[in-house]
C-alpha cells in the first residue's frame, strides 16, 4: 500500500484533464518507451524496451472505441480486480484481450469517472508489471537511461 501511496503523491499534478495525447506524452517519457504500430496504421500502441533489445512489449494502447477515449494497460490480476471494483463499468478487462489474456489487462474509460492520478498509478504500475518481465541485463538497462 505503500508504494501506492507514493506513486499518487508523484502523480498530483503532473497531469490534469487526461486525454489521449497526455497519456501518450506521460507514457513516451518514462525510460526505454516508443510508439509502434504493429496492429497498423490507425493502433498506436506504446511499448518499452533496452536499448540492446530488438523488440519492445506494450505497456499503453490509447484508442478511441464508438467515439469515446480509452486506454487499455497491464496490470497483475488482483490490481486488475481491484480497479475493476473500485471502479465498476469504467474500467473493465482488456476488451480487444484473448479471454486468457483479459484479467491482466484494463480497459479504462477516460470520461472523468476515473481521477486523473488513478490514470496515472495505473500507467506507472503497467510499465513496471511490463519491465518486471524484460530479462535483467534489460531491466539494468532501462535503470541507467
Amino acid at each position: 500500500m505503500g508504494l501506492y501511496y507514493n506513486q499518487l503523491t508523484i502523480a498530483r499534478g503532473i497531469v490534469r484533464n487526461m486525454t489521449l495525447q497526455k497519456i501518450s506524452d506521460y507514457c513516451l517519457a518514462k525510460p526505454g518507451a516508443y510508439l509502434d504500430y504493429p496492429f497498423g496504421p490507425d493502433f498506436p500502441v506504446i511499448k518499452v524496451k533496452a536499448p540492446s533489445q530488438e523488440k519492445g512489449r506494450i505497456f499503453a494502447q490509447p484508442f478511441v472505441l464508438k467515439g469515446l477515449p480509452k486506454v487499455t494497460l497491464n496490470c497483475d490480476q488482483a490490481t486488475g480486480e481491484f480497479y475493476r471494483d473500485l471502479y465498476y463499468g469504467s474500467v473493465v478487462r482488456g476488451w480487444h484481450c484473448p479471454p486468457v489474456q483479459q484479467p491482466y489487462f484494463n480497459t479504462i474509460e477516460l470520461d472523468g469517472s476515473v481521477p486523473d492520478e488513478e490514470i496515472i498509478v495505473m500507467i506507472e504500475h503497467s510499465y513496471s508489471v511490463v519491465t518486471a518481465k524484460l530479462p535483467k541485463y534489460a531491466q539494468r538497462e532501462l535503470t541507467q537511461l
